[in-house]
């Protein structure tokens, strides 16, 4: 079987080099990669094996009830620290006075039920209301019931947390996210009430049950040579370019969105599409999919609509800016996947 497979991946390769644009698009789309790269898990949000318990999240009252169950805290999407550790805390700690009732299931750790709490509720003194709707927030909040602790930006301290605060720091701001965002019932628009631990919302009209929703996303290393195509959206910082992404369709492949979203923004064809990493981003509430692609040619268009610019920059260029030593680009933020997986090009870690 093995054997078979790279004679067949072979041809496949043999017959890119010599097909038209058209038989390159067909010939990508049948071919595939037998596995993520090596490194793949190793993305900020990547996972750290979090026993998230689903089983036990009818006995919600029953766990909450354990003198050891702890609960990290959230406001207004950002988590609650101490140093470089999300703080958890007793269920009967001061602090709590100020959370709402309903906490979500995290998981267990080490048999201790964790729980999420929200405190958007609390009003701290001398909020900056203009800072907390920009691009990255750095303000910090510090409530008075506990000493040390601040609230912070999640994307500000995303990379300074262990795997597990990141999963559940990243867990809970998705799932309260949605909460917010989902309070009526899609079928009859009554209100729908917190159910399962926070996993799930149900509506007392119509016996209608909704669950946390998590939204597709393509994000796309698109190469040619020794050049990789970036962009970047209005709003951004300054001289700020990325990978290109976009939301996979309804009845869409993820080898079609890659496509089809790096046609719409730049008008680069693709031809050879390969899965690299995923990386939960709880902005507010995406699975993005890390892809790797072949450009079949350069010459760019750009969609106003859809971006504010592109650009195909050099390896040696994504060396200096990542060092910081380009004067007129800065890289994707440390953190997200389209830095991980510029990194990973960079040092040849694709595979």
């Amino acid at each position: 079987m093995i054997v078979t497979f790279h004679f067949a991946t072979l041809a496949v390769v043999v017959r890119l080099r010599h097909a038209t644009c058209a038989e390159k698009i067909a010939l990508g789309k049948r071919s595939w990669h037998l596995g993520k790269m090596k490194i793949a898990e190793t993305v900020t949000f990547g996972g750290s094996g979090l026993n998230r318990a689903a089983e036990l999240r009818g006995q919600a009252d029953q766990l909450e009830a354990q003198t050891n169950a702890r609960t990290i805290l959230m406001w207004r999407g950002k988590p609650l620290i101490v140093g470089d550790s999300l703080a958890r805390v007793p269920l009967t700690h001061p602090i709590m006075g100020d959370a709402t009732k309903e906490r979500i299931l995290l998981g267990l750790e080490d048999d201790v039920p964790i729980f999420a709490a929200d405190l958007s509720g609390w009003a701290p003194e001398d909020i900056d209301d203009a800072a907390l709707g920009g691009f990255l927030d750095p303000t910090e909040q510090e409530h008075p019931a506990l000493e040390g602790g601040v609230f912070a930006e999640l994307r500000a301290i995303m990379t300074r947390l262990s795997a597990r605060d990141a999963e559940l720091a990243a867990t809970a701001k998705a799932v309260m996210g949605w909460h917010l965002s989902h309070r009526f019932c899609a079928r009859c628009g009554a209100e729908s009430a917190f159910a399962m631990a926070g996993w799930q919302r149900d509506c007392m009209a119509c016996d209608g049950h909704h669950f946390p929703r998590t939204d597709p996303v393509v994000i796309m290393l698109i190469t040619h040579g020794n050049s990789v195509l970036l962009g970047r959206s209005p709003g951004w910082p300054e001289n700020m370019y990325s990978l290109l992404a976009g939301f996979v369709e309804p009845g869409e492949t993820i080898e079609a969105a890659v496509r089809r979203e790096v046609f719409e923004e730049s008008g680069i064809r693709v031809g050879q599409v390969t899965y690299l990493s995923s990386q939960p981003w709880p902005f507010p509430a995406s699975l993005m999919l890390g892809c790797a692609g072949e450009a079949l040619n350069t010459e760019l268009t750009i969609d106003p609509n859809e971006i504010e610019d592109a650009m195909w920059v050099t390896r040696e260029n994504i060396a200096l800016a990542f060092t910081g030593n380009h004067p007129k680009l800065l890289p994707a933020r440390k953190g997200s996947i389209a830095h991980f997986l510029l990194e990973a090009w960079l040092s040849d870690r694709l595979d």
